[in-house]
């Protein structure tokens, strides 16, 4: 079986599960490289990465001084090789041996296509951001005004093998790299999450197929890089949600509607910071 796939992996502060990351894909089926893009950890990861690429000549990294942000640092490491196929896999997933094989092997016979796993954490509960709908502004709106509408972008698995959803989660994302060439690649105007939001949107737009294969389980051990620094996080998720608003629906909506979705989503991150920081302090 040809190896052909080439994993791409952006570390911040992942001492905590980087090695059997690593470990787990470098034991993979089909995984001809290996690039880790480090954005600036300060944890020993960078130590465990070297230590692990000493062994392995398939895996080299790139160490960012600073953080310039995921999507710049999967742009990166996607430049760096020339595989026909990549993966895009978060240090705190783990994969199987045949994963990405059996991903491939799906996504071969659906034409261009962009496919994620079923993902599931350690107690073998599903992550909802596998299967997603798209961002309901509508519902955000209705919120704000006291009109409760269902907010929750998370599909049900469904009981076929390959779901097609609007978007799947960038914590494990294979695709051909021919596609990913054609898209540009992650949209670097976004720091930290919905990137993937917006990638597999355009992926859908482009004409390529957008779907979860529900046979293939992958642990994610979600949220190992975001706990040192909540409010950040949620300041950036919030902040590609306006981008991801601006880029899809701004120009359909009229200014009124516009202002009251700005309004909704700082009104959303406020809260949602208040939480995290809550969270930290307990």
């Amino acid at each position: 079986m040809s190896a052909d796939i080439a994993a791409i992996v952006v570390t911040y502060r992942s001492a905590e599960t980087i090695a059997l990351c690593l470990q787990r894909l470098l034991a993979a089926a089909g995984v001809a490289a290996v690039r880790v893009v480090d954005n600036g950890s300060d944890d020993g990861t960078l130590e465990i990465v070297a230590r692990i690429a000493s062994m392995d000549p398939r895996l080299r990294f790139i160490a960012n001084p600073d953080n310039p942000g995921f999507a710049v640092a999967c742009n990166q490491g996607a430049s760096d090789v020339d595989a026909a196929w990549l993966a895009f896999v978060n240090p705190d997933c783990l994969v199987e041996p045949d994963t990405l094989l059996r991903l491939r092997e799906s996504a071969r016979g659906l034409g261009p296509a962009l496919l994620g796993a079923d993902l599931v954490d350690e107690e073998g509960v599903r992550d909802g951001a596998a299967r997603r709908r798209d961002p309901d502004f509508g519902a955000m709106l209705a919120g704000l005004v006291g009109r409760a509408r269902a907010t929750d972008l998370a599909l049900a698995p469904s009981q076929e093998r390959l779901q097609c959803v609007d978007a799947v989660s960038g914590a494990l994302m294979l695709m051909p790299r021919s596609l990913f060439v054609r898209l540009g690649g992650f949209d670097e105007g976004y720091r930290l999450h919905a990137e993937d939001l917006d990638l597999c949107r355009r992926a859908r737009e482009s004409g390529a197929t957008v779907a979860v294969d529900n046979h293939v389980r992958v642990v994610h051990v979600r949220g190992v890089s975001s706990r040192s620094r909540p409010v950040f996080v949620e300041w950036h998720k919030h902040r590609g949600l306006w981008r991801y608003f601006r880029r899809f629906e701004a120009a359909r909506r009229g200014p009124l509607t516009r202002l009251l979705v700005r309004v909704a989503i700082a009104l959303r991150f406020v809260l949602a910071a208040a939480r995290a920081w809550w969270r930290a302090r307990a």
